[in-house]
């Protein structure tokens, strides 16, 4: 009896104690440690993956721009190096310019900065051509000075043009065609069969009587009468590198007072030229009178207006009973027929129209039949150019990975339509 009162009173005395205590919830210093390195390592790897895909975001616009400015200049180049050559399609002297002068150059020509003549510089072009425009007559006046006004032919071909107030009751009544379609403003190309020629500007219109302002340095020679007169163009394309202001841009110059940039960050800028390898021909009773190149006057007759003698001229010499082309012949060509011409040979003469005038350039020039043009953009911000290499011409702070965008260079060959081989 007393046992069991006694293990009565332990057991209450042990309910007075409390319950037993639990053991607490948490994570220990060495839980934490790991939790927050596993943590580190997801992060991490989150941002190793989501990394590349920013570089990429980043840089696709200025990949576009890259591939934008090339099309934009090979585009622009392109279209005029097509056209150069075309001639007058009215008048005695159709045809191809190259019947009578050179009309790729690898100089600049023009009022602003003209290169010496016969200079070759790799980096630039001058091209030249008539475009579509009724504005091809002839002078009445003779032209003699580098400032004059000239008299032109209202051919039949001409435009009409208002000479006076027009009468809403007879809107045919002022007009005449006595400019033939010249304007102020507008370039025109004097020329002659015997292959001399200069570039004007019009300044002034009154009637046929048109003021003209000589385009570079003094004339190649005067004119007479019935010389031809056209509107012509006139491009040079070139390359500007402004390293203070951290420019580079494809230009381009129209010859008078207009330089306008093509397509920007274009780092390179080349041409070269391909031409018939064989000399010149004289084709009696043809049109054109030659292969290529203005023809010579008759055997014992002399052109007073240039150093050659009788019956020569620039790409063609005489004796007392023939004439024989001056050129070379350059050996056998290409699988189009074509041999690369040098600089050296584009710049040691025959003179044309001679070796004295002021616009002289060289007779091989006469030769050109394709023109090869290397092309090359950069990533327009440094931030995607690596170090100066191979890779970039300009260099910039890129470290590679996907912000690396190397220089594009592109190459591309055009053959003028009016410079046809062995026509």
């Amino acid at each position: 009896m007393r046992e069991m009162k006694d293990q009565s009173r332990s057991r209450s005395g042990a309910g007075r104690r409390g319950p037993a205590r639990n053991r607490t919830t948490g994570f220990t210093i060495v839980e934490m440690l790991i939790a927050a390195a596993v943590t580190m390592v997801v992060t991490a790897a989150t941002f190793t993956v989501m990394n590349p895909a920013h570089g990429i975001f980043a840089a696709q616009p200025v990949a576009i721009d890259m591939l934008q400015g090339a099309r934009v200049g090979v585009a622009t180049l392109a279209e005029d190096l097509l056209m150069a050559g075309g001639g007058p399609y009215a008048g005695s002297l159709r045809g191809p310019l190259g019947d009578y002068f050179a009309s790729i150059l690898p100089y600049r020509i023009g009022n602003l900065s003209p290169d010496p003549p016969g200079q070759f510089w790799a980096d630039r072009i001058t091209l030249v051509y008539v475009p579509a425009t009724a504005a091809q007559t002839t002078l009445v006046d003779p032209v003699a000075s580098a400032s004059v006004d000239v008299r032109v032919a209202g051919a039949p071909g001409c435009p009409l043009t208002p000479s006076g107030p027009l009468d809403p009751l007879d809107p045919l009544d002022p007009l005449d065609n006595a400019s033939c379609g010249f304007k102020a403003g507008m370039p025109a190309l004097i020329m002659d069969a015997a292959g001399s020629w200069d570039i004007f500007t019009v300044t002034g219109v009154q009637g046929a009587v048109l003021h003209l302002e000589h385009r570079g340095g003094d004339l190649n020679k005067a004119y007479g009468a019935g010389a031809a007169i056209l509107q012509i163009v006139t491009y040079t394309y070139w390359l500007k590198i402004d390293t203070a202001a951290d420019t580079c841009q494809l230009m381009r110059y129209d010859g008078d007072q207009a330089e306008v940039p093509v397509a920007d960050n274009v780092v390179g800028l080349s041409f070269e030229y391909y031409g018939d390898p064989t000399p010149p021909q004289l084709r009696p009773g043809s049109t054109p009178p030659t292969t290529y190149g203005p023809r010579p006057p008759a055997l014992g007759v002399d052109n007073p207006s240039d150093s050659w003698g009788a019956g020569e001229n620039c790409v063609f010499t005489a004796s007392a009973a023939a004439q024989f082309p001056r050129l070379d012949w350059l050996g056998s060509g290409g699988d189009d027929g074509l041999v690369k011409l040098t600089p050296e040979q584009l710049t040691d003469g025959p003179w044309c129209p001679d070796s004295v005038s002021p616009g002289r350039f060289d007779a091989d020039l006469l030769r050109i039949r394709r023109v090869r043009v290397t092309l090359r953009v950069q990533a327009s911000s440094p931030a995607f150019r690596g170090p100066s290499g191979s890779l970039f011409v300009h260099p910039g702070t890129s470290t590679g990975g996907e912000r690396y965008l190397p220089d594009q260079e592109i190459k591309f060959d055009v053959a003028p339509r009016n410079m046809r081989f062995g026509r």
